[in-house]
This record gives C-alpha cells, structure tokens and sequence, in this order.
C-alpha cells in the first residue's frame, strides 16, 4: 500500500462528464483502446464535474501564456478492468525486452502503474475520475516534445528529470513540463512525484500531496 491510500475518502456525489473536444484537445484514436482495452461502452474522455472545471480552468490559464495553444488529453477516466489490462500489456511487453525475474518486471511495471483492485479503499487514481494524463500542442496542433512519453517506463518520466541539465533542447523540454506543471496546479490539480504528465484533483494522491484530510472522488 503507498501512503497516499491510507486516507479515507468521502465521496461528494459527482457524476462523470464528457470531456469538451472542442475546448480541449484528445487523443484519437485513444490509445489503450487501439491495443484493445475494452472500456465496456464508457469513454475514457470522461472526468468528474469538479475535475472538468478544473481542467478548463487550467485550459484558460494556458490560452493567456500562449494563446492557440491546448491541453492534450491522453487519458482521463479508466475503469478498473482497463486498468487490469494495461497492467499485463505493460508486464507482458517489457518481459519481451528485459531479462529478468517476474518479480523484477511486477516492481519496473508498478513504479507509474497504480495496483488495480476493486476495494473501494485504494482505488486506482484514473478509476476515480479525478486522475488525468496530460501533454501540451501548440497552435498548429503540434504535440510538443516533452523529452519523454507519456506512461515511459524510465527516469525520463521523472517531471524534474531536465533540471539541471545544461543542452538547451533539454532545457527546452523542462520549460514545456515547467508550463504544464504551472497552469495544472494553478487550477488546483497536484502532479504526480514520478510522472510529468499525470495530475489529479480529489482523488487520494491529490489528497496526500495537498494535505487534506480526505480524498473527495473514490472509486466510479
């Protein structure tokens, strides 16, 4: 169990909305689907109420730094079984690749994928409807270059992993992670320690990183 499942969450009701493709950007064809995660007739551009607010806000935040320019999104609502899935698509692939013990690839896939599970208790942060995956295009429809892909299983995910670096396209890339980070949480969204792409408003995580004594969104 990691540390942000211990607290308690109290759910406050809202339901799953459609995420606005004209406002925001998507993924299409979705990603998880293309490999063949069945969302059992359920959008993955779903959030909760409150989360979509957010997200526009954040939206909104990005239009006054650089007008034309959307937030991309990657991923947003995922039902337990989808997560099931990715987790042995992910495990099954990197056993294709590395050479090493099914209890070494379990600890490498778990380091960005959350535990699926039905306990309502520690439920995964996107099965909340409170979690979203999310990049940056310009105003050409440009994804830009993170120096990084979303779910990379490497220290590249890592949102500070460009810091210190001196190549001016890494300090390029730290700068587009540093915008994303900077109008997400301007709108109230926490950023996952190990992903640049993954924040969440109302779930556990977000609960644990902004010190709140509950999580707001449980389990959908």
């Amino acid at each position: 169990m990691k540390p942000y499942q211990k607290l308690p969450i109290q759910d406050c009701g809202e339901t799953l909305m459609p995420i606005d493709g004209e406002k925001i950007a998507l993924v299409t064809p979705h990603f998880y689907q293309k490999l063949g995660a069945d969302y059992g007739g359920l959008s993955p551009y779903y959030l909760r109420f409150g989360v979509l607010n957010r997200l526009l806000q954040a939206q909104s935040y990005l239009e006054n730094e650089r007008p034309g320019w959307r937030i991309l999104i990657f991923d947003a609502y995922r039902p337990v079984s989808v997560q099931v899935f990715m987790v042995e698509y992910t495990f099954n692939e990197l056993k294709k690749t590395h050479n090493r013990t099914a209890e070494e690839l379990w600890e490498k896939v778990y380091t960005i994928w959350a535990v699926p599970t039905d306990n309502p208790l520690t439920p995964p942060p996107h099965s909340t409807g409170a979690a979203v995956d999310v990049t940056l295009v310009d105003e050409l429809g440009k994804p830009l270059d993170m120096g990084g892909e979303i779910d990379e299983l490497s220290d590249r995910s890592l949102p500070d992993y460009y810091l210190d670096s001196s190549d001016p396209i890494e300090q390029n890339y730290h700068r587009a992670r540093q915008l994303l980070c900077r109008i997400m949480t301007g709108a109230g969204f926490c950023r996952h320690g190990g992903e640049w792409w993954h924040f969440s408003y109302g779930d556990q995580m977000w609960a644990y990183l902004a010190h709140k004594p509950h999580a707001i969104y449980g389990k959908v």
